[in-house]
């Protein structure tokens, strides 16, 4: 480290992915500080990740416990199945402060300096920290910044985190609505969905984009709806938009089209949560001193090495990772961007493969999915002159999945008809956020289906169903 320096690296922002990058930056001999105003591990730690996990595991159980036709097709039975949902809020807590310790202590045990306080960029490779005893100046031969994201709240909906609230309330399960309103379909909202129905609530699932669940390929989300929605307590409206939420008792939703922007109806409902997406946490963080300006969406500007960009180009020592980039609002991306910025501060150079990093909702069953889109694939075969191949197999003609009574599920595998290359997965069905990673391997490696079609996977297990889809592509 040079002498000029109080730091080797320091780290603004201590989530999954400030936390990804101080691990590496020691494991590289940097002398490192990480910065944080809020809780240690950020939102996936504290309101996202990790506590909504627990919910869905302890929800899931409930679900399964009272499926009592499912059980009864393997011989079980079972009666008066009961939960408290303050045990069930009590198993992710706990889980949160399990977690949340871990990894302040792994930072505390690798010698990594932990600043509590408000970091901002104050010049060339300078972070002021506002903390409760004043102001603190380091200096550091770089910077990241691991910033995250906040909840996005349209206009026209007030929060009071009581009846209307985000994922960053409803993550604390403070109470079980009747009648709960949905206000989004994509991850967190199913996700929530899943364990609202399971715990008895009634849903009403409102979505502004035609079609439920716009994220994910169709053929997916197709299956997804007659599987997670249809059969559950939870009506449906799409193509329509909240216009305006008042907190209450009851809350008041008004609903218009969302082309012509006429009002539809009024919703009067226990409770609402608002799962519209997140926005980048990046005000106030400094960029204005070295000369850096937000992009429209308020992302800052990276390239794939993760070096912060003013006016296209690189701006020397300073870096950023995770949300705050948009590039994938993923925890593991943000850890993976992070690794990939340490890599090139210590002068190796890296890229990082989005191509390659799965994403899942962890709904009963899950999704998952790697890689490109259907649609999208289809655009780079007109661009780079190829065509485009599809192949699925379905969950009905698996071994495990028949063993265990969970056979809805489909496996789809997006491939280049020339060579092979496999371009996109896409998976819903039992565990499918664990069999997506041989398909993210597959992904990384650039491998044909031709090749993977000889891969030898264990019998009976889920993972032959991505098995059956590269069997059918290579002979397709």
């Amino acid at each position: 480290m040079s002498q000029s320096f109080d730091y080797d690296l320091a780290i603004v922002g201590a989530g999954v992915g400030g936390h990804g990058a101080a691990l590496h930056a020691v494991s590289c001999g940097l002398k490192t500080a990480i910065i944080e105003a809020g809780d240690m591990g950020g939102t996936c730690v504290n309101r996202g990740c990790i506590p909504s996990k627990a919910l869905l595991a302890a929800s899931g159980r409930v679900r399964e416990l009272r499926d009592a036709y499912h059980l009864k097709s393997m011989g079980i039975q079972l009666d008066n199945v009961r939960f408290e949902r303050e045990d069930i809020a009590n198993h992710a807590n706990n889980l949160v402060a399990k977690i949340q310790g871990d990894l302040t202590n792994s930072l505390k045990r690798l010698g990594v300096d932990i600043i509590q306080g408000w970091g901002k960029i104050a010049g060339k490779q300078k972070v002021t920290v506002d903390m409760p005893n004043g102001e603190k100046t380091i200096t550091a031969k770089d910077i990241i910044l691991s910033t995250g994201s906040v909840p996005f709240v349209p206009p026209g909906i007030e929060v009071d985190g009581k009846t209307v609230f985000t994922s960053d309330q409803a993550v604390r399960l403070e109470w079980l609505p009747q009648w709960v309103a949905i206000v989004g379909s994509g991850y967190i909202g199913l996700e929530f969905s899943d364990v609202y129905s399971a715990l008895g609530c009634e849903i009403s699932m409102i979505e502004a984009l035609p079609d439920l669940m716009p994220g994910f390929d169709r053929d997916i989300a197709k299956l997804a709806q007659r599987v997670l929605i249809n059969p559950r307590d939870i009506e449906t409206y799409s193509g329509i938009y909240a216009k305006k939420i008042i907190p209450g008792s009851p809350v008041i939703i008004e609903l218009a089209d969302f082309k012509t922007k006429e009002d539809v109806d009024v919703l009067e409902v226990d409770a609402c949560l608002v799962a519209t997406g997140r926005i980048p946490a990046t005000q106030n963080i400094g960029l204005d001193s070295v000369g850096v300006e937000l992009d429209r969406r308020k992302f800052i500007p990276v390239n794939d090495s993760m070096a912060v960009l003013s006016q296209g180009e690189p701006v020397p020592h300073l870096w950023a990772i995770g949300d705050a980039t948009g590039k994938m609002m993923l925890a593991h991306a943000a850890s993976a961007q992070g690794i990939t910025a340490v890599e090139n501060i210590c002068g190796r150079t890296k890229e990082i493969d989005y191509l390659s990093i799965p994403a899942a909702a962890f709904t009963h069953p899950e999704i998952s999915y790697v890689g490109m889109t259907q649609e999208q694939a289809k655009d780079k075969g007109k661009e780079l002159g190829f065509e485009v191949g599809v192949s699925k197999s379905y969950f009905k003609g698996n071994s495990k999945a028949l063993a265990e009574g969970e056979a809805d599920g489909i496996a789809k595998v997006i491939y280049r008809k020339d060579t092979g290359e496999v371009l996109g997965v896409h998976i819903f069905g039992l565990h499918a956020a664990d069999i997506i990673h041989e398909a993210s391997a597959a992904i990384a490696n650039r491998q044909s289906v031709n090749s993977l079609a000889h891969l030898v996977h264990a019998h009976p297990t889920l993972s032959e169903v991505l098995d059956e889809a590269y069997k059918k592509a290579a002979v397709s």
